[in-house]
């Protein structure tokens, strides 16, 4: 199983476990985060970008991975890619940096696995 494979595999695992809980509270944060990245004003791949540079400016690796995966989805390039990159390391500075190596790896393997399948 490689990296993207272990990602979402592992969130989807959580995931039920976390619903299966029940709580109205994280169901309803849950629902949120869905209607937000939904095309509105705004088209879903720009709310991709926010959310990776958000995420990379936060440090989140996990998040980082999942937007990428939601952008690279919504047909964002590697050329648009590097410039949400370069966006967030300006924002977050140098300490983003280790996140932007991670990043870019994960990119790599979504081109790589998205060749696969066509």
């Amino acid at each position: 199983m490689n990296l993207i494979e272990e990602f979402n595999a592992y969130r989807s695992e959580m995931n039920e476990k976390i619903m299966a809980s029940d709580n109205k509270v994280i169901k309803r944060f849950f629902n949120l985060d869905t209607n937000t990245y939904a095309a509105g004003a705004l088209d879903v791949k720009t709310k991709e970008m926010i959310g990776l540079a958000c995420s990379m400016v936060l440090r989140c690796d996990d998040c980082i991975k999942y937007h990428l995966g939601k952008s690279y989805e919504a047909g964002m390039n590697k050329e648009e890619i590097f410039e949400v990159f370069s966006i967030a390391t300006i924002i977050g500075g140098s300490i983003v940096i280790p996140h932007l190596r991670r990043a870019v790896e994960y990119w790599e393997l979504l081109e790589k696995e998205g060749k696969k399948d066509v």
